[in-house]
């Protein structure tokens, strides 16, 4: 039986907890109290006033824009919920996954008192650096939660009254937040209540999205519910579960491993495509109500069953790649570090954040640092934290670091070639002995992180150049993956196709003709993934509704590319992913460029978007040894 929670049973159980060293079971909700402990066990001390500064108004733009589809999905209910928030001085918050304020909205001046404890957009509301709170709560429970005044972990935000919501997407990967905000001197007892439903409302607008292709089964106990936001769904491909909501899961006592892993048959008796609800039969013998529709004959494209989250921005993952996701999160569960390669805009960021997702450390913390960002006076104290006074200008509590912020998930080093060797041997040594010395001194603090790194740069070369420490590259470089770039991935057509219909252009009516889907997959596309997304993106703000968009409207970069036959250029048959591996592809695609270049290398590089040296070195182990001819 849950406590009874007054503000006298609150502050009673601080007092045991935090000044007596006991166990205040009884007195606060369990999901509260294991909070409280692992902040403690995470080092924040609850003396202290939470250190947190809100990122840039430019890099707020761009997380904003790469989680434009998950703002657009759940603005209705933004909408809806608003409406509520003002009558009861609150706001509604939107954040992704990893509690990242994205969008607020509601009574502008609870919003205002709200910002001094820095509950705004651009600042991550996570445990790890906040302490107790709903929404960083919520994503670590991954249930809906409330946090009332004295039961956040720090003193100031005891101002704050929260109820959150985790937003799952339909593979299990947390997508974002829902978090309705007030007044602690008002009690909100339906805020939870709001939140909950507003959230299964955009979780199953999720699934209109990304499963063209598959046979998708909606059901409920009650066949009334049926087509309702309240059903259960099961999504198809062929009989393999790749996707579901948490009813459909709890009714068949199944959690998100079922996911890849369990077939159609293994759950019901023979259950027949129809437009009408019928009874189902569950394996356990359950008498359920439902219908199953078959996937439309008119959409030839397989989807790409590995997508974790909402972004119309994402990379679409080949089948390789898709693999070595898969393998990936095998390795990062059994402690092995994985290094993903691959070039600018080429998704790596989206790969770790897909691994995380899809390990058991997917309930920890995901901590990103971009090592070429960070100035390199600062990126020792920023990864490994530092004690008061350690140098001029320190915080005068000092700094925990992002690599202890990362324990007990994973830690993400962008662009790792670009850290600085002084860096690179004090990590070399914290994954050595698996804990962290700040700066200026103290004890050794144990930490417990998965490591994944990436880069756009040709480490092993470096490391011969003496620019990248071996130990440490031998160390991250367990197990190596290539991404590959835009223009090596064979049917980009259907690539395109499904950004487009991410970024909206199908609801907004707007069609890509032949000619246009053409010229567009024959371009190079040198900034990868990004540079399409940003290009599909402006055209649709410029395309008529209704009107479908003409060859006439594309940059004359991109049309000076087309193939003159209106045919999308292929690779051929030895070359395509069913029969060759990713490195053919990309050695293939390199070999091409050099050909097409006159056999000049310098110039192939820079239609490839790689380094002269990265280029010469794959062609020449390709060719089993050194090239007769110096290369131009």
């Amino acid at each position: 039986m849950a406590p009874i929670v007054t503000a006298d049973t609150v502050q009673a159980a601080r007092r045991r907890f935090f000044l007596e060293g006991g166990s205040p079971e009884g007195l606060v909700a369990a999901p509260i109290l294991r909070s409280w402990q692992r902040c403690s066990s995470s080092g924040l001390d609850v003396g202290d006033r939470p250190q947190v500064e809100p990122m840039s108004s430019t890099a707020l733009r761009e997380e904003q824009e790469r989680h434009d589809l998950l703002r657009r999905i759940t603005r209705p209910e933004m909408m809806a919920l608003r409406q509520e928030a003002k009558l009861t001085d609150s706001v509604v918050i939107l954040t992704d996954g990893q509690g990242l304020v994205l969008e607020m909205t509601g009574n502008p001046e609870f919003a205002g008192r709200a910002s001094r404890v820095a509950l705004r957009p651009g600042v991550a509301w996570n445990e790890a650096a906040i302490g107790t709170n709903a929404i960083g709560t919520a994503l670590v429970e991954r249930r809906p939660i409330g946090v009332h005044g004295g039961e956040h972990f720090f003193e100031p935000h005891r101002i704050l009254t929260c109820a959150a919501a985790p937003i799952f997407d339909p593979r299990g990967g947390l997508a974002g937040v829902l978090d309705m905000s007030g007044h602690a001197s008002i009690r909100h007892v339906h805020a939870l209540g709001l939140v909950r439903i507003a959230v299964e409302q955009i979780e199953h607008r999720l699934f209109e999205r990304d499963f063209a292709g598959c046979s998708v089964l909606r059901f409920h106990e009650e066949a009334e519910l049926v087509g309702t936001a309240r059903e259960a769904v099961l999504v198809f491909e062929g009989e393999r579960l790749v996707g579901a909501n948490r009813r459909g899961l709890g009714l068949l006592k199944l959690d998100w491993s079922a996911i890849d892993s369990v077939r159609l048959p293994e759950l019901f008796e023979a259950v027949d495509v129809s437009d009408e609800v019928k009874a189902l039969r569950s394996r356990t013998g359950s008498i359920l109500h439902g219908r199953l529709a078959a996937p439309p004959k008119s959409t030839p494209r397989r989807v790409a069953t590995q997508a974790r989250g909402p972004s119309a921005h994402e990379p679409v993952f080949d089948d390789a790649t898709r693999a070595a996701l898969e393998r990936a999160v095998r390795l990062v569960e059994a402690d092995v570090p994985v290094l993903v390669h691959g070039e600018t805009g080429a998704g790596k960021e989206v790969f770790a954040r897909r691994v995380h997702a899809g390990s058991r450390r997917g309930t920890g913390p995901f901590v990103a640092v971009n090592c070429a960002a960070l100035p390199e006076s600062l990126i020792e104290a920023e990864l490994f934290g530092y004690e008061e006074g350690a140098f001029t200008g320190a915080r005068r509590q000092g700094q925990s670091g992002l690599l202890r912020q990362a324990d007990g998930g994973i830690l993400f080093l962008d662009e790792i070639g670009d850290m600085p060797l002084a860096a690179q041997g004090r990590l070399l040594r914290v994954l050595q002995e698996r804990q962290v010395v700040p700066l200026g001194g103290g004890a050794a603090i144990p930490v417990d992180f998965a490591l994944l790194c990436a880069t756009h740069r040709p480490l092993a070369a470096l490391v011969e150049t003496g620019g990248f420490r071996s130990d440490l590259y031998f160390r991250i470089a367990q197990y190596v993956v290539e991404l590959p770039a835009l223009r090596s991935i064979a049917d980009r057509e259907a690539v395109i196709r499904r950004v487009w219909t991410g970024l909206g252009g199908d609801e907004a009516d707007v069609a890509l003709t032949d000619e246009t889907l053409a010229a567009l997959a024959a371009y190079d596309w040198p900034g990868n993934f990004r540079q399409l997304a940003g290009m599909l993106k402006a055209l649709l703000a410029l395309a008529e509704p209704g009107e479908p968009l003409r060859l006439a409207a594309l940059p004359a970069e991109i049309i000076q590319h087309r193939p003159q036959s209106g045919a999308v250029p292929r690779l051929p048959p030895e070359t395509s992913p069913e029969n060759g591996s990713l490195s053919a592809l990309t050695l293939d695609a390199m070999a091409r460029a050099v050909e097409e270049c006159g056999g000049n290398v310098s110039r192939a590089a820079r239609k490839l978007g790689i380094d002269r040296s990265t280029l010469y070195r794959r062609l020449i182990w390709r060719s089993g040894g050194p090239e007769t001819r110096r290369p131009s």
